[in-house]
């Protein structure tokens, strides 16, 4: 028998207990006790499953977050280019094209201007080109976000004497998710101002 296995002396009677230590410290008929415990336990139980439930909707909308940012500066990002990049001997794809990814107040005012627009690419004799576009989201939820884009265009036309001349052009974008597409909603820069 090792040190844990022996019983203590049963005071009444002067000898050994065969009853274990932890048997006679909770009562055979402990009812009370047992329903303590199950209650404690019970209690317990709620608390990880609630806790766990949390947790798990928490993480959803973590990710939903992450996936919406992520979809959202792509879109910035593919629009940019979009904006900067047209030929004035084919203006209607370029129209459709920026027209496509617009909506709510961008779209109409882009709708609207279009037709001065083209008057002055036409004259001009205004061919663009993208080079690099850096774009980065400067806020975000699952179905709003800001963003900036820088891009590097080369522009040729009669005011450049036919010579290729780069420059760039910084735009800031509202976006709005749209069932599962993200459209731009605002654009500004300080060269689009009126």
């Amino acid at each position: 028998m090792t040190s844990d296995d022996t019983a203590p002396l049963d005071e009444e009677h002067g000898e050994e207990s065969p009853i274990p230590l932890y048997r006679r410290l909770v009562p055979r008929s402990g009812v009370p006790a047992r329903r303590s415990v199950m209650a404690l336990l019970t209690v317990a139980a709620v608390a990880a499953s609630g806790a766990a439930a949390w947790f798990a909707v928490d993480n959803h909308h973590l990710r939903s977050l992450a996936d919406a940012r992520t979809a959202a500066h792509q879109a910035a990002c593919a629009y940019a280019p979009t904006l900067a990049r047209y030929d004035a001997k084919d203006l209607d794809t370029y129209f459709a094209t920026v027209l496509a990814g617009a909506t709510g107040e961008w779209k109409s005012e882009f709708d609207a201007t279009s037709k001065d627009l083209r008057d002055v690419l036409v004259q001009g004799q205004v061919v663009s080109t993208v080079g690099t576009v850096e774009c980065a989201l400067t806020a975000a939820d699952e179905s709003s976000a800001e963003a900036v884009a820088v891009i590097h265009q080369t522009i040729t036309s009669l005011g450049t004497q036919g010579t290729p001349t780069p420059g760039q052009l910084a735009v800031t974008m509202s976006l709005r998710k749209d069932a599962d597409r993200w459209l731009i909603s605002k654009v500004s820069s300080p060269l689009l101002t009126h």
